[in-house]
């Protein structure tokens, strides 16, 4: 596809998308020396810095590498996956297991580096977990049992481990309110799971680290069963 002039706004979307199928159908090989910037915007009609922003987020995306004093390079025709993007595509069971990993040492570091503030936030997210549960939604149980697990995961103070949680989030509850809805799991009991929880928390405040990494290890593994089985 030849380059030409873009007259439509946003003008730096429009010029990554032109550079980018310029890649990814071959008109520019891996190896090959993009143009300069002065002479990319000229073709495209734009301004340097439109380009500049335009090379800077292909770089992003894994197909562009700028070498110092010697130019920009293609270094790849596909893009590199990120990480949320792999989540949104993998199967909520092997999302599940490997948040078991994070979690569950996550509650073992909990116990051990909790502070009154952590305490704190844990018995309040608890007693939030127990008012969503007298409510009708799942929705609204889910995100108050996904708050319990955060704060449990925030007390280990490893922002890794935080950040981590927090990407798996967004799979794993649509995941667990599919799963409360095809087993009708809350009808028999609305606030399901409640002592499990209830015993982690009393876990990290004692500082027993490893009754912690127990409980909620038994708890994630019976959900991780169910999961498999839908």
């Amino acid at each position: 596809m030849p380059l030409g002039a873009l007259r439509r706004s946003p003008l730096v979307e429009q010029a990554t998308q032109h550079l980018r199928d310029q890649i990814t159908e071959g008109q520019w090989p891996v190896g090959t020396k993009l143009p300069a910037e002065t002479a990319l915007a000229k073709t495209l009609g734009v301004g340097r810095s439109t380009v500049r922003e335009a090379l800077r987020a292909l770089a992003g995306a894994g197909l562009l590498e700028a070498r110092q004093g010697a130019g920009v390079f293609v270094i790849a025709t596909e893009p590199d996956e990120g990480w949320p993007t792999r989540l949104r595509r993998a199967a909520v069971t092997d999302i599940y297991e490997v948040r078991m990993l994070v979690e569950v040492q996550a509650a073992r570091l909990a116990a051990q580096r909790r502070t009154e503030a952590d305490l704190t936030a844990l018995r309040t997210a608890l007693d939030a977990r127990r008012a969503a549960a007298a409510g009708e939604g799942d929705a609204a149980f889910v995100d108050a049992d996904i708050s319990l697990h955060a704060a449990v995961v925030a007390g280990a103070h490893n922002p890794v481990l935080s950040d981590l949680f927090a990407e798996f989030v967004p799979a794993l509850r649509q995941g667990l309110i599919d799963l409360l809805d095809m087993l009708s799991l809350r009808d028999r009991e609305p606030n399901h799971g409640d002592e499990a929880h209830a015993a982690l928390v009393e876990a990290v405040e004692r500082g027993d680290g490893e009754a912690a990494a127990r409980i909620l290890q038994t708890e994630l593994d019976e959900t991780l069963a169910r999961l498999h089985r839908l």
